[in-house]
């Protein structure tokens, strides 16, 4: 009678063992992409970070014309940053494209904020792929906006068949547990 009590106590063992990593298995399925625009290295710096808290691929979304430290003076109405940012249609080239974009659920999507919203080369971004039925989760660098509201309604206008949430904005020496854990809603 012991052992027969042995075996069964074994056997439910075992397979609550497999209940519990067949249900982490399919909690981690999602395919993760941490996509960023980084003119001076502070949001590559976070992207970096938040990539590999979370294991995801990671993809720098270049401009096919870099940005000069001229082209950034926010003070100067006729920078090319200004020019942009005045004219919600602009659309700057990206210099690479990401195959296979299908492949990920959930999507990272990282920025400076300018003017108070993403740039216009994550417009031009977003607009390149069908992110249909995609978790888009902005997180942005600033050094004095507080949020990234107004970029996640921006983006979602220009993607509605995408799940745009709020998101985050984050200092550049954010810790690498505070990015996963905020990361971990949508993972």
């Amino acid at each position: 009678m012991k052992k027969l009590l042995y075996i069964v106590s074994a056997v439910v063992a075992i397979f609550a063992i497999i209940w519990v990593f067949s249900g982490k298995s399919n909690a981690t399925q999602n395919k993760v992409l941490v996509a960023y625009f980084s003119a001076t290295g502070n949001t590559a710096a976070v992207a970096d970070r938040l990539a590999n808290a979370i294991n995801a691929d990671v993809f720098a979304i270049e401009p096919e014309t870099v940005y000069t430290e001229a082209d950034l003076d926010y003070r100067n109405k006729e920078s090319r940053a200004s020019v942009e940012m005045a004219d919600r249609g602009s659309r700057p080239a990206i210099a690479n494209t990401i195959d296979n974009i299908e492949q990920y659920d959930v999507i990272f999507l990282g920025f400076p904020i300018w003017w108070g919203r993403e740039p216009s080369i994550i417009d031009t971004f977003v607009e390149s792929y069908d992110f249909t039925g995609k978790t888009i989760v902005p997180f942005a660098t600033s050094g004095s906006t507080p949020t990234t509201d107004e970029a996640a309604t921006s983006i979602h206008e220009i993607i509605p068949n995408a799940n745009v949430v709020n998101g985050a904005r984050f200092d550049i020496h954010v810790p690498v547990e505070e990015l996963k854990t905020w990361a971990g809603e949508w993972l």
